[in-house]
């Protein structure tokens, strides 16, 4: 098994991806990268086995997203990130983007827990873990004004359940390696992005909620 990555490793793979970390940055993405593959070995969180495999095909979605959610206005008080697992995107997403309260929905306990362990270790602020089922949210955990999803579940169906946890005017970001300008009854798309992770494109599809076609 690879030793844990230090931050300079990081920083200097990360530069040969395109991205220059600050030194915070790469310190936090080695605790993140650390436990991860500490407790990947036991539980099997994700499918890459060693810390470069990650950075190079997950980590990159988060620090893309990043870059997005940079440009919203306004932004998100509070975000959903639903069926969270091994907090990808979420966890890395915290590095580099940090406004408002962010609650990492996972109802697989030992994921949960996992999570729990890597925000602590982080010290990542407003960042927070519930282990429960997006049916099972509080009401204050109902009016997001962002909601994250990677492969929850199919994109139409995602964007009928989530209505009732959503503020008004409130935005939900599909990640896909496909594009459409689709979109389901009650919302509007916003915006298409595109980016590329080890030679293949990737898109990020945001929704607004009662929104206006842009």
């Amino acid at each position: 098994m690879n030793s844990f990555p230090d931050a300079r490793e990081i920083a200097v793979r990360a530069q040969g991806l395109g991205r220059v970390l600050t030194d915070d940055q790469a310190r936090l993405l080695s605790v993140y990268l650390g436990l991860l593959v500490k407790w990947n070995s036991r539980m099997n969180l994700v499918g890459p086995a060693t810390w470069t495999e990650i950075l190079d095909t997950l980590i990159q979605d988060s620090w893309h997203l990043a870059d997005l959610l940079q440009t919203l206005a306004p932004q998100p008080a509070q975000t959903l990130d639903l069926g969270a697992g091994a907090g990808l995107p979420g966890i890395p997403l915290r590095v580099f983007w940090q406004q408002g309260d962010y609650y990492l929905v996972e109802p697989r306990q030992k994921r949960a827990i996992f999570m729990e362990q890597a925000v602590a270790h982080m010290k990542l602020p407003r960042t927070r873990v519930i282990c429960a089922r997006m049916e099972a949210l509080p009401p204050a955990r109902r009016e997001a004004g962002l909601i994250v999803s990677r492969a929850f579940m199919p994109w139409q169906k995602l964007l009928v359940a989530v209505k009732g946890c959503l503020a008004p005017q409130g935005r939900v970001l599909v990640m896909s390696n496909e594009t459409s300008a689709d979109t389901v009854d009650g919302y509007s798309l916003e915006q298409v992005r595109d980016y590329t992770v080890a030679g293949k494109k990737r898109y990020f599809r945001l929704f607004v909620l009662g929104g206006h076609d842009f």
